[in-house]
C-alpha cells in the first residue's frame, strides 16, 4: 500500500506536473510497480525524482524521462516496439502496457538475465541479449524504436528497421552534452526534433 501511494504521488508531482498528458502513459506509470525493478538496498528511493544505479555502471532512468520518452513514441495497442537497452526492465514494462509487442535488447549478460526474469509476467515482451546498435532485424519493421543510452551518432540499422511514419526516440551526444531527439521516418526524409537536453550512459557497440 505504501508503494502504491508513492507511485500515485510520483505520477502527480513528477509526471503530470511536468506536462505529460497522454492518459495511456499516465495509466502505465501508475500500474507498473517500479520498486520491483530497483536493487533492494535502494527500495526507499524507488519512486524518487532521479535516476538510480542498477549495477554494471548502468542506471534506471528518472521516472519523468521514462514517461516523456514513452509519450514521444505515440503508442497504441497496435504498435510494435523495439527497445535498445533493457537495463532494469522498467521501461520495457511501461511500454508493454501500451503497445502490442515489445522487443528489448540488452548487451550486458547480468542485466539481460535479471531483467528477463523480472519481465516474465509481461507476456508481450521479448527480452534478448545482443548488440543494440544493430537492432533486431528478425522483428523488423517497427512502429517505434526507443534507445535508452546515448549514441554518438544514430545507428543506421535502427533507421533501416523503422517503418515509414515510424518514430525513433534516442539521446545523441557525448559525455559532456546530449540531446534527446524524436525522429520521424517519412518516405523522403527524416524529420528530427530536439526535445530537451539529457544525460544517459553511453550506447556501446558490440
Amino acid at each position: 500500500m505504501a508503494f502504491e501511494k508513492e507511485r500515485e504521488l510520483m505520477v502527480e508531482t513528477q509526471i503530470k506536473a511536468r506536462n505529460i498528458k497522454d492518459k495511456k502513459v499516465l495509466e502505465a506509470m501508475l500500474k507498473v510497480p517500479r520498486h520491483e525493478f530497483i536493487p533492494k538496498q535502494l527500495l526507499d528511493e524507488a519512486y524518487a525524482d532521479y535516476p538510480l544505479s542498477i549495477g554494471n555502471r548502468q542506471t534506471i532512468s528518472q521516472p519523468y524521462i521514462v514517461a516523456l520518452m514513452t509519450e514521444l513514441l505515440e503508442l497504441n495497442k497496435d504498435k510494435i516496439v523495439l527497445e535498445i537497452g533493457t537495463g532494469s526492465g522498467y521501461q520495457a514494462a511501461i511500454l508493454s502496457k501500451i503497445a502490442k509487442k515489445v522487443t528489448s535488447i540488452e548487451r550486458i549478460d547480468k542485466l539481460s538475465s535479471r531483467s528477463r526474469n523480472i519481465l516474465k509476467k509481461y507476456k508481450n515482451i521479448k527480452q534478448i541479449k545482443g548488440d543494440g546498435t544493430k537492432g533486431y532485424a528478425k522483428g523488423a519493421p517497427y512502429d517505434a524504436i526507443i534507445v535508452t543510452a546515448a549514441a554518438q551518432e544514430i545507428p543506421k540499422a535502427l533507421i533501416d528497421q523503422l517503418k515509414e511514419q515510424g518514430i525513433l526516440v534516442i539521446p545523441v551526444g557525448n559525455q559532456f552534452y546530449q540531446k534527446l531527439l524524436k525522429i520521424k521516418k517519412t518516405k523522403n526524409r527524416l524529420i528530427e526534433k530536439h526535445v530537451c537536453d539529457v544525460r544517459f550512459v553511453p550506447l556501446i557497440e558490440g
